[in-house]
């Protein structure tokens, strides 16, 4: 198994409270509870220069369109072409790539953008890309609805070598951005703090992501399937089992506990003495705001940039399906928890950046992962 070197302590409260509360429900996504711990308010306060109220009233919004973006992916069919949520004025965009589908959006509710490609044609690319032989120069690619383009990252200088590789594969819709940083996962070798893993004598370090029926889940860069997980350093306090794990290509896993001591729950450590319940996992637009949980880094929060996005990390792994986002992260922040108000989104898989300077980081949508697994989240 192969991991970066870039990780330090465990992210949800599912370790920080001992695991000793036991979950009352499971996955719910009816409604959206905007009654946040005082730590979150502040992050998200702090995060989109928003007053309390102000934040409320942006979650509510975005629950509202998350809502409507599902209704019109299902009424327009292929006519739908994606969808874009502002977090400033609150409007949900509806790409479609028919002109007799403009009517229909505007009378529910969402403002309708005609585009020349749409979600399905850029799922393509991205899909026609996934099976080229990208260099190393290549940071991955993603399809961005708002430009009606799929997005290829490199290296700075390295422009030419996206176009080939665009050419290559077969894709024309194509936007080339250059970057110095390169994404990295989150994991490192470290001492002292619980949710461990060994591997050849190493121990790493990953974030829990959330409690499930007999478990957590977390990112599967983290350890392998049948590793063993615990709570300390030298472990002689085992917490469970890495009961199924995927990378590259994905990077999941869940965890299930065969120590009697630890209990799941649906909590999210705030690092502050408290905690967030988490209340369901309905999938948040891109544009939304999102926060995160991380021991290195505890609070952080931004919006989602893109869905589906392609990743290249170091010795050529590739991880497809990720969630591309504005907030930054850290050695040790990897597997942890992603929420948009109380709503699960996904764990945490790598980035760019830091949070001293800023960054981009990515996350490994959760429903993906309860849906391989069969497993059910815990709510409150």
């Amino acid at each position: 198994m192969h991991r970066s070197p870039l990780g330090r302590a465990v992210g949800t409260a599912t370790l920080a409270f001992g695991l000793a509360l036991t979950a009352t429900g499971a996955v719910s996504a009816d409604s959206v509870t905007t009654d946040l711990p005082a730590d979150q308010m502040a992050a998200m306060q702090e995060a989109f220069g928003l007053s309390e109220a102000g934040v409320t009233d942006l979650l509510d919004a975005q629950a509202e369109a998350a809502e409507l973006e599902a209704e019109l992916r299902d009424e327009l069919g292929a006519d739908f072409g994606g969808a874009v949520f502002d977090t400033d004025t609150h409007e949900l965009t509806v790409q479609v790539t028919d002109a007799r589908a403009i009517g229909d959006v505007r009378r529910a509710g969402a403002e309708p953008d005609l585009v020349s490609h749409g979600e399905d044609a850029l799922g393509d690319a991205v899909a026609a890309l996934d099976t080229a032989d990208a260099p190393d120069t290549v940071h991955g690619w993603y399809a961005d609805p708002e430009l009606d383009s799929v997005v290829i990252e490199v290296d700075e200088g390295a422009a030419e070598d996206a176009e080939a590789l665009a050419a290559d594969a077969g894709v024309d819709a194509v936007t080339v951005r250059e970057s110095a940083d390169r994404p990295r996962t989150y994991t490192d070798i470290v001492g002292g703090n619980p949710y461990y893993f060994q591997d050849s004598g190493s121990w790493y370090v990953c974030s829990i992501g959330f409690g499930v029926v007999g478990g957590y889940v977390t990112a599967g860069h983290c350890g392998d399937e049948g590793s063993d997980t615990w709570n300390d350093v030298p472990g002689t306090q085992q917490i469970g089992t890495v009961a199924g794990s995927v990378f590259p290509k994905s990077d999941m896993a869940w965890v299930e506990i065969t120590n009697p001591d630890f209990t799941a729950t649906p909590l999210v450590n705030d690092y502050e003495g408290g905690a967030v319940t988490v209340t369901g996992s309905t999938e948040a637009p891109v544009g939304a705001a999102v926060c995160r949980s991380g021991r290195t880094t505890g609070w952080q929060c931004g919006v989602i940039e893109a869905k589906d996005q392609t990743v290249r990390y170091p010795r050529g792994q590739h991880v497809h399906g990720l969630t591309r986002t504005t907030a930054c992260a850290e050695g040790g922040d990897s597997g942890g928890s992603w929420l948009a108000g109380t709503e699960a989104q996904g764990v945490t898989s790598g980035g760019s950046g830091d949070c001293t300077s800023g960054g981009t980081t990515y996350f490994q949508p959760v429903n993906p992962i309860l849906e391989k697994w069969n497993l059910t989240l815990l709510t409150g």
